[in-house]
């Protein structure tokens, strides 16, 4: 039977998550611990996704699937990047479609426009697609992905790029099996002190890496109770129907590419604690007392405000993940790294540095610091980001640059389908560990042992490629 969009929205909003996460399984089903080393056994490398090259592309063709809060922003970006051609935009919401034409009535590009439930679809089975670019709610990623794989396209998907171990599995197989790039657009990897980071960890600033934490510590609570914000308040409906980490990439990527997790280590087991919920409910019933429209989120029970996921990897090191969405704290992702010679610290500002003393540096040897490890990658776009007021301090710039520079010249993706799978797995892992006492359980090996001898091939000094232009 042919699923519509909006069935497939039906069971992945509420309920229907937790029983795909494997979380709220039937009783005498098997537990996520066991779907987990099953899925695991059952998987044989087609071929090692690490490294691979796809044929190049002079000129990449284009497809936005998802035009709401993070669609517009890739399209401000690729309108200015050269060898792009915007060939498709496409929402639920024709309104929003549409406007996204607009915003390219003075450019060369003249995408098609779709906005059908189904459309998406249609979208991926064009063959004048190079590129499909997905940017809708996070649950719906991973079956958009895996559909545009299979119809020959390279896929670059928003974060997370999966809800559950399934998914992320049906992500590597269809990789590996089309040879088709699957990449997660974790886009705080290409913010620049988490560039520098990467680079004095190459240089053997820090020794031995020890230890890692990363969070998204930052309020949503307006935009989530924002009946004009969210489309269809999803958000909201996910911290209603999940537990645990349910967005760790933002704070993982970084630490992840740091411990050349996938490329020399991988992550071993997890175990997730999480508070109670102190502040969501409460707001939707007092929302609920004035406003019928929120009367069905006031009797749902919610994650908890703060979840803290800690991590080992194969090698020995430490991660200390943190999510907290409603406490009304500053933004902080924290992203600190810590070795036997040498530590930094992002967040709280300013950004810290410790080279062994057991204190942070000075201001004047900060600056020494980050003049000399800044990667070549961040002097080459970062006066070009504020030309074209890319988001996230030009790290949006420099991600999709970065990406269609690597499709263009036929070069590995700095990140790809394994972290999509291992970073997005922390969400039913840590769901599944807040559920069971924080007991702790095994994070799949996704490479298939090819970590032991994957090299790390996020080019930041630009030894090849780095020609493709941004345009003012």
């Amino acid at each position: 039977m042919k699923s519509t969009r909006r069935d497939f929205i039906k069971t992945t909003s509420l309920a229907g998550i937790g029983l795909i996460s494997g979380c709220a399984r039937p009783p005498g089903k098997e537990s996520l611990a066991e779907t987990a080393k099953r899925l695991e056994k059952a998987h044989v490398q087609r071929f090692n996704m690490s490294g691979y090259a796809a044929p190049p592309l002079e000129q990449v063709r284009v497809a936005i699937i998802g035009l709401g809060q993070r669609g517009p922003g890739h399209l401000n970006v690729l309108r200015h990047i050269e060898g792009v051609e915007i060939r498709a935009l496409c929402d639920i919401r024709p309104e929003k479609a549409h406007a996204a034409k607009e915003r390219l009535a003075n450019t060369p590009h003249r995408p098609e426009v779709f906005t059908g439930e189904e459309d998406w679809k249609r979208v991926c089975e064009r063959d004048d697609i190079d590129l499909v670019m997905i940017t809708t709610p996070w649950y719906m990623h991973a079956s958009m992905a895996v559909y545009a794989m299979n119809h020959g396209k390279h896929v670059a998907t928003e974060v997370p790029a999966a809800a559950s171990l399934e998914e992320c599995w049906q992500l590597v197989e269809t990789a590996e099996r089309t040879r088709k790039h699957c990449m997660m657009m974790e886009n705080y990897c290409y913010m620049q002190f988490q560039l520098l980071m990467l680079n004095m960890a190459r240089q053997g600033f820090f020794g031995e890496v020890v230890h890692g934490e990363g969070a998204y510590n930052t309020s949503k609570m307006k935009n989530n109770f924002n009946k004009n914000f969210y489309w269809d308040m999803w958000w909201l409906k996910q911290y209603a129907s999940r537990r645990g980490n349910i967005y760790p990439t933002h704070g993982l990527g970084p630490v992840a590419q740091v411990m050349n997790i996938n490329r020399g280590d991988k992550f071993e087991f997890l175990v997730s604690m999480e508070s109670n919920d102190f502040m969501m409910q409460a707001r939707a019933k007092e929302l609920a007392a004035t406003d019928d429209f929120f009367r069905p989120f006031a009797e749902k029970t919610y994650r908890g405000n703060m979840n803290i996921t800690l991590i080992r990897t194969t090698m020995g090191r430490t991660i200390m993940l943190q999510h907290d969405a409603t406490s009304p704290s500053p933004h902080n992702m924290i992203h600190g790294i810590y070795g036997t010679k040498g530590a930094v610290l992002y967040d709280p500002p300013p950004p810290r540095f410790c080279t062994g003393n057991h204190k942070w540096a000075s201001e004047d040897v900060a600056r020494e610091l980050t003049e000399k490890y800044t990667p070549k990658i961040t002097r080459h776009l970062s006066e070009l980001a504020k030309q074209t007021r890319a988001g996230h301090g030009g790290s949006d710039l420099l991600q999709d640059w970065r990406l269609i520079d690597c499709l263009r010249h036929g070069l590995p993706l700095d990140q790809d389908v394994y972290d999509a799978a291992a970073w997005s797995a922390i969400i039913p892992l840590s769901e599944w560990s807040v559920l069971n006492r924080s007991n702790s359980i095994d994070v799949p090996d996704f490479t298939a042992g090819a970590w032991k001898t994957n090299k790390p091939n996020m080019d930041i000094n630009l030894e090849r490629g780095g020609t493709t232009q941004v345009l003012a």
